[in-house]
């Protein structure tokens, strides 16, 4: 196995463990954050440990589009099983933290609904709502929240998001590596 890939899969089961180990001491709510930045920092330490350790491995000289697929060998294996672990989180482990969004942005809207001027914008956004009541305004809306706000979605959107994060990530730290650590 590449060098690069186990580099992605050390660092995404240094997350898994991390995550699994804030929800075990209860921490999980209120850590949310932490954890975001926690995983971007192991997506960036999988490219560049990865990345660094093929360059010292070849032979044969490289060029930047070369090193920035390396780093994608580290950043989309990565990408992958992070996602799956957060399905697997959402859907199995931790349920409560897709609930506690979906209660917020339940207070948020019976606020919003209860300010008549935002009501009205509402109504004037939608064509549809202008002839429902404020209790099928909250139910339409909250039926989109929970297309929103689900295990799958929540998957999806960190999947996107990472594959992102990890092709610019692999640009830079390509470019990194090659001017300043491996200049010639």
């Amino acid at each position: 196995m590449k060098v690069t890939v186990k580099s992605g899969i050390i660092f995404a089961i240094l997350w898994f463990l991390t995550k699994l180990l804030l929800f075990w001491t209860g921490n999980s709510l209120e850590t949310f954050k932490v954890s975001v930045l926690l995983n971007m920092l192991f997506a960036v330490m999988a490219i560049s440990f990865g990345l660094y350790f093929q360059k010292r491995k070849d032979t044969e000289q490289s060029n930047l589009l070369r090193d920035i697929k390396n780093g994608l060998t580290a950043g989309i294996p990565y990408a992958i099983l992070i996602t799956l672990f957060i399905y697997t989180y959402y859907n199995k482990i931790d349920k409560s933290y897709i609930e506690h969004q979906l209660r917020e942005r339940e207070v948020a809207l019976d606020k919003d609904l209860a300010n008549k001027s935002k009501l009205k914008q509402a109504r004037n956004a939608n064509p549809n709502y202008e002839v429902m009541t404020i209790k099928q305004i909250k139910a339409k809306e909250m039926d989109k929240l929970h297309n929103v706000f689900n295990a799958k979605s929540v998957a999806i959107i960190t999947l996107s998001a990472l594959l992102l994060y990890c092709t610019i990530n692999s640009l830079i730290i390509a470019i990194i590596l090659k001017k300043i650590v491996f200049r010639e």
